[in-house]
């Protein structure tokens, strides 16, 4: 490697240090008490969603992606998970007002510390990080477009089931068994 990783893994390292402890201990008990759980993320960050959700099955969520053919409904005791780094996505912002219309709760992920999306949300969580809609300012990342925004959600997303883990008393074994044997 040209030695840019440790850039890279500092400025990842810089956006999750200014995530709010309280706000990730918030989220991390709205999803241990849902009842469905449904996620969406557009494009990459739709990406570090399903590695979300597929950990949040190992634990024993009832669990799913929108648009899946397997999305449970959602509604009162439910929980919708979405993210939109840059703030502002017409998608998530339609999907959260569905969720709040038929009484699931929101659980917003953002980049954007004052996003108008954040409005329909139960609880906000910002990860304070470069996103597409401000990579060209400066400073600038090494890393590409919204990448940092990227990597910061999949090492929360980790830390959040480890959280999550220890809070619904679920063991690493127990997890291990519900991976599929269908590799």
């Amino acid at each position: 490697m040209c030695g840019d990783h440790q850039k890279a893994l500092g400025e990842i390292g810089e956006a999750l240090d200014g995530v709010d402890s309280t706000a990730f201990e918030t989220a991390c008990t709205l999803i241990a008490n849902a009842g469905n759980v449904l996620l969406y993320g557009c494009g990459r960050e739709g990406v570090q969603m399903r590695g979300l959700a597929m950990r949040l099955y190992h634990l024993g969520c009832r669990v799913g992606m929108v648009a899946d053919m397997n999305a449970p409904p959602l509604g009162p005791g439910d929980l919708f998970v979405v993210s939109a780094g840059p703030g502002e996505l017409s998608t998530v912002t339609a999907l959260m007002k569905v969720a709040k219309r038929d009484g699931a709760q929101v659980l917003f992920l953002t980049a954007t510390r004052m996003a108008q999306a954040a409005a329909l949300a139960d609880h906000v969580v910002v990860i304070p990080a470069q996103t597409m809609a401000n990579d060209q300012e400066e400073p600038q990342s090494i890393l590409p477009m919204g990448s940092v925004y990227e990597g910061a959600l999949f090492m929360l997303f980790e830390m959040m089931i480890l959280r999550l883990r220890d809070k619904m008393d679920i063991t690493p074994d127990q997890m291990r068994l519900r991976h599929t044997n269908m590799e």
